[in-house]
């Protein structure tokens, strides 16, 4: 009883409100901080990622100095309250926070080491989407059937992240087409590159290609036509996948050029 009356005698009763006022204030801060940056996004759309990683620092800035202003409010902070309860404060919370503690770590360092930004398509354990938070805790991963995914920051220190774009708007997309061996590679292949180049959704600044080989698909040997091109914006990924699938689907239609099949060679 003693202690607790030792501990407790260092909480400013006065200050309790206004710390609640402060810590309800942060929240609310933060929804606001997100929304505003993800309307100006909408907006300025080649300056979408720039805003939301902003958005990203100016939260981590409002948590820490509201936490530090709501400490100051709730408690008299001297010398003989650290000396009082702060080894005892320490270990219980290092107890009972210790996952936390090690989440709002790795935040840290996911926000300073980059492996990834806010808006990146990221592959991370079987989850692909976009992220769209990196906060003090997790980070928030939206995936292309629109599930919000939630991931502890801790978890992206010991795993392995793949960021398609790292930063960029555009991203590499790879689409396979598949083939039979008798068909006319020439014709497949320009259709192809003419079907990746003429899409609106098309980033032309960086390199394209269309790579063919050989491999054996559903037990039928084929010809395997890879095509790589940059989407313009992330957003559009889907899109540029069925807009260039639809392209040459048609087109092989119109030219005949049929899907890999057993072929029977006469005696």
């Amino acid at each position: 009883m003693l202690e607790n009356t030792n501990i407790l005698q260092f909480v400013r009763l006065s200050g309790l409100p206004a710390a609640l006022f402060v810590i309800i204030a942060i929240g609310i801060a933060s929804r606001a901080i997100h929304s505003f940056t993800d309307q100006l996004g909408q907006r300025f759309t080649e300056r979408r990622l720039l805003l939301q990683q902003a958005g990203t620092m100016i939260r981590f800035l409002v948590y820490f100095a509201g936490i530090g202003v709501a400490v100051a409010l709730a408690f008299n902070l001297t010398r003989e309250m650290w000396l009082a309860v702060g080894g005892t404060v320490a270990v219980a919370l290092g107890f009972a926070f210790k996952d936390l503690a090690a989440s709002v770590v790795a935040g840290l360092t996911i926000l300073f080491d980059r492996p990834f930004q806010v808006g990146d398509r990221v592959t991370f354990e079987g989850h692909y989407g976009e992220i769209t938070q990196i906060g003090l805790r997790s980070v928030r991963l939206v995936s292309l059937d629109d599930n919000l995914i939630t991931i502890p920051n801790n978890r992206f220190l010991v795993e392995a992240v793949s960021s398609g774009n790292a930063g960029a708007l555009d991203m590499l997309i790879q689409m396979d087409f598949h083939i039979g061996i008798d068909q006319d590679l020439s014709r497949a292949k320009e259709i192809v590159r003419d079907a990746i180049t003429s899409s609106r959704y098309t980033y032309l600044g960086k390199p394209w290609s269309v790579l063919v080989n050989e491999v054996i698909e559903d037990g039928y040997f084929a010809l395997r036509l890879r095509a790589k091109a940059y989407v313009l914006d992330v957003h559009y990924e889907k899109d540029f996948e069925t807009d260039v699938t639809e392209r040459i689907h048609g087109a092989f239609r119109d030219h005949a050029i049929g899907p890999p099949a057993l072929l029977h060679r006469g005696p």
